[in-house]
């Protein structure tokens, strides 16, 4: 209401309260009061007018003062509001409302109701980040979370804050998933590693936690780090039975073999076995086969085992003196002194005294094999140069007989062969010195390292190859002589012809002498030697050069004598050679 409203309203409250007055007055007139009564009764309307007047003006003041205290308090509120939402930047510095209090109480309410709003917005939001937060941890710690929505500190209620919580939120769900994903990882290999051992799976699940296997609970999985550890540890158990099976299975399945190859098990009974035989060369991770390592399995292979042995104990006797022969093989190979029948005898002397374990002397003669096998190998590359050697030798005395020949040059059948044949021996022949070097060198260095002399068939070959050489000696010596020989001869039948003339009488060829050394075994023929049982350096002393038993060659090998000589001869010089009759 204006100020002219209000003088207009007063003024005609004015002319009726004079109207009254003066009513009252000729009441008063009428009744005959005095001035005293009259003064009192108008200062009593007077205060009565006051105390209305007051009133009215107490009224205005407590309602200025509420509106006041309404205003006060809603820009409170609202700053307050303000800074628990953490939205001051979003606000600008709200002026001084104008206007009457009314009109200022007014302006503020639609400020102060969308901040109210946002308020409870953002509690039941953070109410809700707080519930999945406290969910979530329970789920972590093993527990599931029963309680109600959490109290949330209404003090902040900023975004920052929001954030923050959202941040642990998000580091939590990827720490359950992460678990729960180590969870289905383990869960997985126990089911696979249990149906390879035939484990109940089930049974396994439910010793770790029984929410593995609760179908009320599908949906819940404890993630907790016990049940991890025991997760961890069940995979690890099984693992280790997986490969202790395995390992058991593999060497039974070693044991297999053997038993089958001493006994020459049939075919059709080892194929029983092929799932336990195809193991040995398995790794542990290969090993993905339903009931493959079960305890069935093992129990059946073991049996089998012991039924084998017990035919393997009934059969020592025949194993033990096949090793025994595979022993005498290996020496014999190797040109090692082996006296088969004695060794025999002693084993089934032993067998049959019973005072011996079976198994421990068929281990001791796969001990003697494996001994004999090394020290063949040690021996293999002495006896390698010896055949080398010893073919050296027999082309030399193939070589001295052909040489020998005076019909070599015929051209005879096979000539051609033998003059090829010819050239290759004495390229062999030329290297039997640096053959015969280096072979000492090694043997001595074998002798050396062994600490024992190194035996051929019961004879040092040091001690041969020094007697070959000594005897090579000595043939060059006596080849040498023969050259000197032939040469004082060639001399005399020069002066000869250069006497009496250089052809002989008819009747002086007619009787002719056979050559010195001529072989007997010379194909007069075919002009060159047919033969080649020849003396080798180790048939000398009675020892095969095929490297086989003495007792399996059954031939006596054949002997030269020591004071043996080959004197070569020169086919443009051989008519020379010829001893001429006198008539």
């Amino acid at each position: 209401m204006s100020g002219l409203q209000l003088r207009s309203s007063a003024r005609a409250e004015f002319t009726s309260c004079g109207s009254l007055l003066q009513q009252l007055q000729d009441f008063w007139d009428e009744i005959g009061e005095s001035d005293h009564e009259r003064d009192k009764m108008i200062l009593q309307l007077e205060q009565e007018c006051l105390d209305v007047y007051r009133r009215k003006v107490d009224q205005a003041r407590k309602h200025k003062e509420n509106l006041h205290q309404t205003l006060a308090e809603g820009e409170a509120e609202m700053s307050n509001l303000i800074s628990t939402l953490g939205e001051r930047e979003s606000f600008v510095r709200l002026e001084k409302p104008k206007g009457t209090l009314k009109e200022q109480v007014a302006g503020i309410r639609p400020l102060l109701d969308d901040l109210r709003r946002k308020r409870e917005e953002r509690v039941k939001e953070f109410s809700d980040v707080q519930l999945q937060i406290m969910r979530i941890c329970a789920e972590i710690a093993g527990n599931t979370y029963q309680g109600s929505s959490p109290q949330v500190d209404e003090r902040d209620l900023s975004l920052k804050r929001l954030g923050e919580l959202k941040t642990h939120l998000q580091e939590l769900q990827k720490d359950k998933n992460l678990r729960l994903q180590k969870v289905n990882a383990h869960v997985k290999t126990i089911h696979e590693l249990s149906s390879v051992m035939s484990v109940d799976f089930n049974k396994m699940l439910c010793e770790v936690h029984p929410s593995f296997i609760d179908s009320a609970n599908s949906h819940f999985k404890n993630i907790s780090n016990e049940t991890l550890a025991r997760l961890a540890g069940t995979v690890h158990s099984l693992k280790q039975e997986k490969k202790e099976r395995l390992q058991k299975l593999q060497d039974l399945g070693s044991t297999f073999i053997e038993l089958w190859n001493l006994m020459d098990t049939p075919v059709d009974v080892q194929k029983r076995f092929d799932h336990v035989t195809c193991l040995i060369s398995a790794s542990v991770d290969t090993v993905l086969d339903q009931g493959s390592l079960s305890l069935d399995v093992i129990e059946q292979a073991e049996l089998e085992v012991e039924r084998l042995n017990v035919l393997k104990t009934s059969k020592m006797k025949e194993l033990i003196l096949k090793k025994q022969n595979e022993l005498e093989e290996i020496r014999r190979s190797v040109h090692v002194d082996v006296d088969g029948d004695a060794a025999q005898e002693m084993l089934l002397r032993l067998i049959e005294s019973g005072k011996v374990d079976l198994s421990e002397l068929f281990s001791n003669m796969d001990d003697q094999i494996v001994e004999a096998k090394e020290q063949a190998l040690s021996r293999k590359d002495i006896l390698e140069k010896v055949e080398k050697w010893m073919f050296a030798s027999e082309e030399e005395k193939w070589l001295d007989d052909y040489e020998r020949d005076q019909n070599r040059f015929n051209a005879g059948r096979g000539a051609h062969k033998n003059l090829k044949r010819a050239e290759k021996a004495r390229i062999l022949v030329s290297k039997i010195p640096s053959l015969m070097e280096n072979l000492s060198a090694k043997i001595k260095a074998w002798e050396k390292e062994n600490g024992i002399p190194f035996m051929y068939d019961k004879i040092r070959l040091l001690g041969t190859l020094e007697e070959y050489t000594m005897l090579r000696k000595q043939r060059e010596e006596e080849k040498r002589r023969s050259r000197e020989q032939k040469r004082l001869q060639e001399q005399f039948t020069a002066e000869h012809e250069a006497l009496f003339g250089s052809k002989p009488s008819p009747m002086r060829q007619l009787t002719v002498k056979k050559p010195l050394g001529q072989s007997s075994n010379v194909n007069m023929a075919g002009g060159t030697p047919t033969g080649r049982r020849v003396s080798t350096p180790l048939a000398r002393h009675g020892i095969s050069s095929s490297g086989k038993d003495k007792k399996e060659s059954g031939k006596k090998t054949a002997m030269v004598p020591l004071n043996y000589v080959a004197l070569p001869k020169d086919d443009s010089l051989s008519q020379n050679n010829l001893a001429i009759v006198s008539p």
